[in-house]
């Protein structure tokens, strides 16, 4: 089997959506009266590309761990997705930069002189900053952030050099090496995104108290590399590619992976809810409380019954779970929520005049959509121009005949009506 055609002119086109929404933001940062809505909507766009690409790191470092079988025919399309890390740090950079050059401008406990909300002191006079100090401090930041994306970055290119030499010679010991990787892998990836969570967004609202929300960061990744998974496995269906390689069972097997996350998600987002809730303590109370006024409280709404109830109930169906374009739809729809969900967790940073948050319907909200272009355009120009570097599916993986023939209880050609049902 030959490597795919790589889809150069599709490259070109993201890649060039991807420079004119980084232009836009960039545009909309040096001439908008309020440069810290701009510089949030950039932050939200980033975390979300970086959930993408860490669900589909974890997603290939447990098919690792457990020695997976069935998702051996969709793990070559997330190793393309891992090339998106290192333009990921790049585009991280200038974050960096305005916490050295403009500290406060985003994370304000940089800025020891930012007057706290109700005009209650600075940060340096705040007991809780001061306990916090040794840990939120720009030079910790920056250490940290540098080695989460040092952790992803060398992982990622661990898992797909192996991946890609076991295509040329099919030595097992490739098989052994990622599975060596998986197992200190997934640890220190767990550690990355939960303190990459609570630096680049728990953080903007330090005196915040949660135990919870690194695991509420996962679930968001996880759930977000599959989502993307179910994209990529759609086109590359109506592509031609998978005709044949890819059935209704793996199919099922991923959606209903993503299915169980459905109700991860809800169980994590409602134990810290009901947490905070029976505790009652206002350092920890007053993350909701502002959330729960003017159109924050709807937007509240909607990532409640659009994370849960409405995919969950959408696919209790097995017909939705393996039929490719009923899960195309809900993974779309998951894939939109949570990015609703991290503007509900960031954006609400933004304070008025009277120190309430600013509306989620707002002019703001356009900077996130073109940071998320910006960012995305160049993330998924990454994973296409690494498309055509490997063949479609790693043929020489010691269970890819076993994935090829998964269950094999729907023959390739009915699957393909079903596709189009």
């Amino acid at each position: 089997m030959s490597a795919p055609t790589a889809p150069t002119a599709l490259a070109n086109k993201f890649l060039t959506a991807g420079i004119a929404g980084l232009a836009v933001t960039a545009l909309a940062f040096g001439f908008s009266e309020n440069q810290q809505a701009v510089a949030l909507a950039y932050l939200v766009g980033i975390s979300y590309w970086t959930a993408v690409c860490v669900g589909m790191l974890l997603l290939i470092l447990i098919h690792h761990i457990v020695d997976a079988g069935w998702s051996t025919v969709i793990r070559r399309q997330f190793e393309h997705g891992l090339s998106a890390f290192s333009w990921l740090f790049v585009l991280f950079l200038p974050l960096l930069i305005s916490a050295w050059v403009k500290p406060g401008l985003i994370w304000p406990w940089m800025d020891l002189t930012h007057v706290l909300p109700g005009g209650h002191g600075t940060v340096a006079s705040d007991i809780l900053y001061q306990k916090k100090a040794s840990f939120l401090n720009v030079r910790m930041f920056t250490g940290m952030t540098l080695s989460f994306f040092a952790v992803w970055i060398w992982l990622s290119a661990r898992l797909r050099k192996a991946s890609f030499a076991q295509d040329a010679d099919g030595d097992v010991k490739w098989t052994f090496m990622n599975r060596k990787t998986a197992a200190f892998g997934i640890p220190l990836t767990a550690l990355a995104l939960s303190f990459a969570a609570i630096y680049w967004m728990k953080s903007l609202e330090y005196h915040w108290f949660s135990t919870m929300y690194g695991v509420w960061f996962f679930a968001n990744c996880i759930r977000a590399g599959l989502a993307f998974g179910v994209m990529i496995t759609y086109w590359l269906y109506m592509r031609g590619d998978y005709k044949g390689i890819f059935n209704t069972n793996q199919l099922h097997c991923l959606v209903a992976l993503a299915f169980a996350f459905v109700v991860f998600w809800a169980y994590i987002t409602f134990s810290q809810y009901f947490l905070i809730w029976n505790a009652n303590v206002p350092e920890e109370t007053f993350w909701y409380n502002i959330r729960e006024h003017g159109d924050w409280m709807w937007v509240g709404m909607l990532i409640l019954f659009g994370h849960f109830f409405f995919p969950f109930i959408y696919w209790l169906s097995y017909r939705r779970k393996s039929t490719l374009r009923p899960a195309l739809f809900i993974s779309c729809w998951i894939a939109v929520i949570i990015l609703v969900d991290l503007c509900y967790n960031v954006l609400p940073a933004m304070k008025d005049a009277h120190d309430d948050p600013l509306p989620f319907l707002s002019l703001h909200l356009l900077w996130v959509l073109t940071s998320v272009v910006g960012v995305g355009g160049i993330c998924v120009a990454a994973y296409l121009r690494s498309f055509g570097t490997a063949k479609i599916i790693p043929i020489r993986d010691p269970r890819i005949r076993e994935s090829l023939t998964h269950h094999e209880a729907t023959a390739p050609e009915t699957y393909q009506l079903e596709a189009h049902s």
